[in-house]
C-alpha cells in the first residue's frame, strides 16, 4: 500500500499524468511511461493476488478480458538491471529538493496568494552541488508539478522559505508569468505563439497538430 500511494501514487503518476494526457502518442517519454506502468501493473496483480484474489482477477480481466485467470498465471523475470541503486539515491535526493517547493507553496495556498501548483515558478537556491546535480536532464517544472521552475546554485536570499531540516535550500515561491494553456492548464509565455492554436504553448500546439494530421 505504501509503494502504491507513494512511490507510484506521490511520485511517479504524479509527476508523469501531464506526459500521459498531453504529449504526442508517438513521443518517446509518453511510451515510456505507458511501458512502465504496464510492468508495474503485470507484477502487482500477481503479488497482491494472495491477499486481494478478488480484486486482482477484476483488474486483469477488466484489462485483459481474453488472456485467461489472473490466477494461473506465474511470476515474470525481473531483469536484474531494473535494481538501480544510484538512481534510488538521486531520486531521494530529487524528494528532499521537492519536499522543500511542496513547503513553500502550502503556504503560498494557505495564505490566498496562490492557488492550485501550476499557478507557481519556484526559483529554488541549491547549495549543495550533488543535490543540484541530481536534477540533470529533468524539467525541474514537471518534477515540482508547476508551471515553470528555477534552479540556482548558492544560498539564496534571507526572505526565501526554508525547512529547518533542509538548511541547503531555499525557495522564492514566484508566481508563473504567461497565459494559461487551455490544453495542460501550464501557465507559459509562449502560450498562443502558434497561430493555429492561440490558447495552447507550443508542445500541445504541436500535439493537437499531430492529432488533427492523424485524423485527416
Amino acid at each position: 500500500m505504501e509503494f502504491c500511494q507513494v512511490e507510484l501514487s506521490s511520485l511517479f503518476f504524479d509527476i508523469r499524468r501531464d506526459t500521459l494526457y498531453c504529449e504526442q502518442p508517438t513521443s518517446l517519454k509518453r511510451r515510456a511511461a505507458r511501458t512502465v506502468m504496464d510492468a508495474v501493473f503485470e507484477r502487482l496483480t500477481l503479488w497482491l493476488s494472495p491477499l486481494v484474489p478478488f480484486t486482482m482477477e477484476e483488474a486483469w480481466t477488466t484489462r485483459f478480458p481474453d488472456a485467461g485467470s489472473n490466477t494461473l498465471r506465474v511470476f515474470p523475470d525481473t531483469p536484474d538491471t531494473w535494481a538501480n541503486p544510484a538512481e534510488a539515491e538521486r531520486w531521494a535526493k530529487i524528494q528532499t529538493v521537492t519536499s522543500v517547493v511542496t513547503g513553500a507553496l502550502e503556504i503560498e495556498r494557505r495564505e490566498k496568494r496562490m492557488g492550485a501548483a501550476l499557478e507557481a515558478a519556484p526559483r529554488v537556491y541549491i547549495r549543495q552541488d550533488d543535490l543540484l546535480a541530481a536534477f540533470d536532464g529533468l524539467d525541474a517544472a514537471e518534477v515540482f508539478r508547476t508551471s515553470q521552475a528555477t534552479l540556482v546554485a548558492g544560498d539564496g536570499p534571507a526572505s526565501a522559505f526554508r525547512l529547518t531540516d533542509v538548511p541547503d535550500i531555499a525557495v522564492e515561491p514566484l508566481k508563473a508569468e504567461g497565459k494559461k494553456c487551455a490544453r495542460s492548464w501550464r501557465i507559459l509565455p509562449e502560450v498562443g505563439q502558434d497561430p493555429r492554436y492561440s490558447d495552447l504553448s507550443l508542445r500541445d500546439a504541436a500535439a493537437v497538430a499531430a492529432w488533427d494530421a492523424a485524423r485527416g
